[in-house]
């Protein structure tokens, strides 16, 4: 995984602008308060809503 900390402290959630983890898997991005991911491909965050999949067990 090549995101850096600092990068991953700059970053928000482009919906709700609050904060975001890293998957335990390291290949997204995770904004609790909406229930989202955000895929990190080559390295480089996604980070388009349309794009952003919903928090494994939620409903699609």
């Amino acid at each position: 995984m090549a995101i850096n900390r600092e990068l991953l402290d700059i970053l928000a959630c482009p919906a709700c602008k609050g904060k975001l983890k890293l998957t335990d898997s390291g290949d997204g991005l995770v904004c609790e308060d909406c229930r989202l991911v955000y895929e990190i491909r080559n390295d480089i965050p996604v980070m388009l809503i349309d794009e952003a999949r919903p928090l494994d067990g939620d409903k699609a």
